[in-house]
């Protein structure tokens, strides 16, 4: 098989609060990765680590300590890259009974090197659709310009002229009305749904083999929302770009992935096929993921306006990580027989059926791993 475009392992990012004085545990632990012209879906709380994730693999977590430990190999362009080589002698952990103690970081050093890693990387390789777009655009800059500076930085496209076709190109196939007339618009004149769509406009112009689309829906009122999954629908279908999308709407990944990832406290909980996780008929699933689903409100709920299933408990405070079981405060699966597991080991993520893996002791390949 192929090698994955974009393979994530053992992800740690923490960042420190000096009002508790610990280290939040926003991702610990995480991977995954994603295959050519596939899109996989992160879905899970807020909290859960997703866009943190995201935003370590684009190489854009600034405030420090950030990434302390892992590898992120990107396969792209007949080459091989792990954007996060050498990195690991900037940073040294001091661990105790499984907790981080201390972050002995040079942060200066580390982002300098971080950034030769990313040179032709960002914005080329692998570009993102941001939650905000009226935050992600100049708002100094009208729209055309941004895209004409993309186009021309990241592209064999260097003329002017020829840019700016080739911008104007890219807001018709993101359907933005009137393309030429918007082109000469600021973020500020536009609406929510027409920022999103110049900034997918800009992060598909650059022809990148990865598109990060972090909560692309975030913010845009309902009958937008569902026109911007439509277009992304449709320009998967034309261009095949590789996505890794975030979302904590699931019926938003139902639509546009192909395998998901769920993720809680930091790690990923249940990875496979979208198919097959997210079946009503599943027969091997994670607590957690069967709660989430639960959650969703269907049309028999609405038309009998019965309440939501909500999940019990608070989302998990990651400065406070149990020995255990991240969702075991919170699961109602819970047996005698697996109890004691539960409450004092961390299940692996380990295959329950082909594709399928599961972090869970309730089910008999996490017992043999």
């Amino acid at each position: 098989m192929d090698a994955p475009l974009l393979a994530i392992e053992n992800l740690r990012t923490y960042f420190y609060s000096r009002a508790k004085r610990a280290f939040i545990r926003s991702v610990d632990g995480v991977s995954l990765d994603v295959a050519r012209g596939e899109t996989l879906g992160i879905v899970g709380e807020s909290g859960s680590g997703k866009s943190v994730t995201a935003l370590s693999a684009a190489g854009l977590v600034t405030a420090g300590p950030g990434v302390i430990s892992g590898r992120i190999h990107l396969h792209s362009n007949g080459a091989q890259r792990d954007l996060l080589d050498g990195l690991e002698k900037y940073a040294r952990v001091t661990e105790q009974d499984g907790r981080v103690m201390a972050v002995e970081k040079d942060e200066r050093g580390w982002r300098k090197h971080s950034e030769a890693l990313m040179a032709g990387v960002r914005g080329k390789e692998i570009a993102m659709i941001f939650q905000n777009p009226r935050s992600a655009l100049n708002p100094y800059s009208t729209i055309g310009k941004q895209l004409v500076e993309t186009i021309r930085l990241h592209t064999s496209l260097k003329g002017e002229s020829e840019a700016r076709e080739r911008a104007v190109h890219w807001l018709e196939r993101v359907r933005i009305d009137s393309p030429r007339l918007r082109f000469d618009n600021f973020p500020y004149g536009m609406s929510g749904g027409m920022c999103q769509r110049a900034m997918i406009a800009m992060a598909l112009s650059a022809e990148p083999s990865l598109l990060i689309a972090d909560e692309p829906t975030t913010g845009l009122d309902a009958t937008i929302q569902s026109r911007i999954v439509d277009l992304l629908a449709q320009l998967k279908t034309e261009t095949g770009i590789t996505t890794l999308l975030i979302s904590h709407d699931i019926s938003v990944i139902q639509r546009l992935s192909d395998r998901i990832a769920v993720m809680y406290g930091g790690t990923v909980v249940e990875t496979g096929r979208a198919a097959e996780v997210l079946a009503p008929q599943a027969q091997a699933r994670h607590p957690y993921t069967a709660a989430l689903l639960a959650s969703i409100p269907s049309a028999e709920t609405i038309r009998r306006k019965s309440y939501l299933q909500a999940i019990e408990g608070e989302v998990l405070d990651t400065i406070e990580v149990p020995r255990g079981c991240r969702f075991y405060g919170r699961c109602n699966r819970v047996t005698e027989a697996i109890r004691e597991s539960c409450a004092g080991l961390e299940p692996p993520l380990e295959e329950v059926a082909p594709g399928h893996k599961v972090r869970c002791w309730l089910y008999p390949a996490a017992g043999k791993a």
